[in-house]
């Protein structure tokens, strides 16, 4: 099985911005733990993150005939 996670504007910047709203752990590092996880369960992972919102849409319309699943964390 083959899922793509997207991750939307401003993720990039997580580990950067106030720890205390936001969290202590940057995007590679949950990005990370997704794909420990999914590698126990024998599934592949692709990531892709854009601050742009078309670049997100344009994303999700390549990724139809691709994968078997998107997870999406809109951001903002």
């Amino acid at each position: 099985m083959k899922i793509l996670v997207i991750n939307g504007p401003n993720l990039n910047m997580l580990g950067k911005r106030p720890k205390d709203v936001y969290g202590v752990l940057p995007l590679d590092e949950i990005n990370n733990k997704i794909l420990n996880s999914a590698l126990e369960l024998g599934v592949s992972i692709v990531f892709y993150q854009s601050n742009s919102e078309g670049d997100l849409i344009d994303c999700i319309h390549e990724a139809r005939n691709n994968y078997q699943g998107i997870i999406i964390n809109p951001g903002a």
